[in-house]
């Protein structure tokens, strides 16, 4: 059996370097978590909506609208993808530690489905039980479902409540450099 530093000696400096990244994302992702998970309930829908503008959605900030508090008929925000709000996305977001199932998810179908809505992102910090992913399937490209995992990811990629804090330049052989003419 291979001991780990063995193991990275065989990897290229290259490998080395993507491995300590993943590694850092993995790191900072368990923050962003635990970090969520002690804010209010409305941050974190007005995080999910910033995410949501970092992805592209919508066309301004005046696009995304929340919702969300009592009485909010299961929806936490809305945006709308045109300017004149014809096409909308509904969003819910659950700030939870425990499974989503899928009563939670066929309330939110519902809820689009009051207000003949044709798209909603389903976005928690914990995770989906497999029942909700199959209602997810079953209903097609009506609902989309962001667990934990995936959020952080997206806010990691996107730069949602984290910085980059240094910048490494890599130096590589410039071959064209020294090709004959």
């Amino acid at each position: 059996m291979e001991s780990s530093g063995s193991a990275l000696t065989e990897l290229t400096p290259d490998e080395r370097i993507d491995a300590a990244v993943q590694e850092l994302n993995r790191a900072v992702a368990v923050e962003l978590l635990d970090t969520i998970l002690k804010m209010p309930p409305m941050f974190f829908e007005s995080l999910v909506l910033d995410l949501l503008r970092a992805l592209g959605y919508g066309t301004t900030d005046d696009d995304l609208q929340r919702v969300g508090g009592s009485g909010d008929g299961g929806i936490d925000g809305i945006i709308s993808l045109d300017r004149l709000g014809f096409e909308k996305i509904y969003v819910q977001a659950k700030r939870w530690q425990h499974s989503v199932g899928r009563p939670e998810i066929q309330a939110f179908y519902g809820a689009l489905s009051a207000r003949r809505a044709k798209k909603g992102v389903f976005i928690t910090t914990s995770t989906f039980t497999r029942e909700a992913r199959e209602f997810e399937n079953h209903v097609g490209e009506t609902v989309v479902l962001i667990d934990g995992t995936r959020l952080t990811s997206l806010m990691i990629e996107h730069g949602v409540g984290v910085t980059l804090y240094r910048t490494v330049r890599l130096p590589r052989l410039d071959v064209d450099y020294f090709e004959a003419e």
